[in-house]
């Protein structure tokens, strides 16, 4: 069963401000589209232009046509290269001249040069707390290492995999029976949180990646008290 989002469990999301165009996204997945669908449900102050997937067979791209929204299908096997395949996803994802462009759990390591056109336009959420456990089986190695603390983080994509400028982070405790299986879970309740939020800031034009490469926040608070784990007595 998906899961529904009551927008009390979102963050201030802001608005985009009295007069401004709406901004246009694009969104990239390869799977079953849980974030796609958090996304969806935040009602977020832009246009979700088209769902672009990968693979025919993501659960994502049937969330997006419930939603009336295009989903489009480009399948990486069909390219004789990995430039050719971004290529073509960047003519489809032209056609929708967006603003922003999202990876929502697309599994494409994408060339340099698809990352250079869509620098300061391209974001993505990393199931830990980046720059620690870049890559994948995050939530296994995690626990192999004995961390006390796990989470996400979304962060504009650069050419450096899974290291780009940090947006937002969410963290939760590990626990003594933790699982990969029970981790990931509790850490993806966190990715449906953030990312809307952090798409939310982008769009009312709260946060811009500037171009010394930092993220620059406009009027955005942090809250002071500490996540400890375990707890102290």
């Amino acid at each position: 069963m998906r899961r529904r989002h009551r927008s009390s469990e979102l963050l201030d999301t802001g608005s985009a401000g009295a007069g401004q165009p709406a901004k246009t996204v694009v969104l990239l997945i390869s799977g079953r589209g849980s974030n796609l669908e958090a996304i969806l449900q935040a009602q977020l102050p832009c246009r979700i232009a088209a769902v672009i997937s990968n693979r025919a067979d993501a659960g994502g791209l049937d969330i997006a046509r419930e939603h009336g929204i295009p989903a489009i299908v480009i399948e990486h096997g069909k390219f004789p290269s990995r430039s050719a395949f971004d290529e073509a996803l960047i003519m489809e994802i032209e056609a929708n001249r967006p603003d922003l462009v999202v990876l929502a759990g697309f599994m494409r390591i994408l060339t340099p040069e698809f990352v250079e056109h869509y620098r300061g336009r391209l974001i993505n959420i990393h199931p830990s707390l980046l720059p620690s456990y870049s890559g994948l089986d995050t939530h296994r190695r995690a626990l192999n290492d004995g961390v006390k603390i796990h989470g996400c983080t979304v962060h504009y994509v650069t050419s450096d995999l899974d290291h780009g400028p940090i947006i937002i982070q969410a963290a939760v405790p590990v626990l003594k029976d933790d699982t990969p299986a029970a981790l990931a879970a509790r850490v993806l309740h966190e990715e449906h949180r953030i990312y809307p939020q952090a798409i939310s800031w982008i769009c009312s034009g709260r946060v811009a990646l500037g171009g010394d490469g930092k993220v620059n926040f406009r009027l955005l608070e942090q809250p002071a008290p500490p996540l400890i784990s375990p707890g102290l007595d």
